[in-house]
């Protein structure tokens, strides 16, 4: 069985729900011996630090039976010889979470394959999707690629292009390359054997950065288009999510004194206004002036409230 009758054997490295699919895949594959899972220790996680929280891959991992390490520091020396003794002819990458330094990169026999979500060289980094739909691209993919010491800087061996649709959130979008990478990664480790693989350099011309994330990201700047704001409402669904302030006295948007308003889902209204002014008032939720156009407000959740409709937050709110 096999490629041609050959197995190979891999190691998995993956910790978020993201890597559950292309895990799910080594292990339904026929063609691959699956050695173990590494992924991210335990943490303690909530207000009080009470809550433990485990890996996705870790608890997929251990209801099949399959061994999983969870190394505080990958790259650490006693634990490159643990993993040295696997003798894996791959190291699989996916949403992992630490660096691989040379030592561990230079274990297996046929190199550390990492899939990264994005058409490379563009939007290298922690979160290439979100930045990917913010920046309101029309089209991203996956990448499968061999890793060396650089950020998502080796060869490129495989891509495919996923489409990113008008309504797609980073959330949506996430499944849908999460699915797709499934069949890359086959195909990647069965052109590896085959030795039929073609390794192309990146064009370090062409590199933009995906960095990772802060809650600052999420403020809304009222003064840039509407479409900009949309997009970057879609890109930063479910996390760090868009917010801005709302102020009953002044009624502008992002005053600084109002109170936290997250914007959850907005639609381009071809109408005028001061950027953070309420342009309308209507049935199907309050309008705000941008930096061009408006934006209607779908769908909010208030500080210390519940996700509603932006009609009625308008209702209880805007008109006091």
């Amino acid at each position: 069985m096999g490629f041609g009758g050959i197995f190979m054997r891999v190691v998995f490295m993956g910790s978020a729900e993201l890597s559950c699919p292309s895990l799910m895949g080594l292990i339904d594959s026929p063609f691959i011996d699956l050695l173990a899972v590494i992924s991210q220790p335990d943490r303690l996680r909530g207000r009080g630090r009470n809550v433990i929280s485990i890996c996705p891959t870790k608890e997929l991992a251990s209801e099949r039976g399959i061994d999983v390490l969870t190394p505080e520091n990958i790259n650490d020396p006693l634990f490159v010889e643990e993993l040295k003794a696997y003798n894996a002819d791959v190291f699989v990458v996916v949403a992992y979470g630490q660096i691989l330094r040379k030592a561990v990169l230079d274990l297996p026999a046929k190199g550390c394959i990492n899939l990264h979500g994005s058409l490379l060289p563009k939007y290298r980094g922690a979160a290439p999707i979100q930045w990917a739909v913010a920046n309101g691209e029309d089209v991203t993919g996956v990448t499968a690629m061999f890793m060396n010491e650089g950020m998502d800087a080796g060869d490129i061996i495989m891509q495919k292009e996923v489409v990113i649709g008008p309504e797609d959130t980073a959330g949506t979008l996430r499944d849908r390359m999460a699915e797709a990478g499934v069949g890359l990664l086959i195909e990647t480790l069965r052109g590896i054997e085959e030795g039929s693989s073609v390794m192309t350099p990146q064009d370090e011309g062409a590199v933009t950065m995906a960095p990772k994330l802060t809650k600052d990201d999420g403020k809304v700047d009222w003064n840039i288009s509407a479409k900009k704001i949309c997009d970057r409402v879609r890109g930063f669904n479910p996390w760090p999510g868009c917010w801005t302030r709302f102020d009953t006295e002044s009624r502008m948007m992002n005053d600084e004194s109002g109170k936290i308003l997250k914007v959850l889902t907005v639609e381009v209204v071809d109408l005028a206004g001061k950027p953070g002014e309420i342009v309308e008032l209507s049935k199907t939720g309050p309008v705000i002036g941008t930096g061009d156009k408006a934006l209607r407000l779908i769908e909010v959740q208030p500080e210390g409230g519940k996700v509603m409709a932006g009609s009625s937050y308008a209702a209880g709110r805007m008109k006091k």
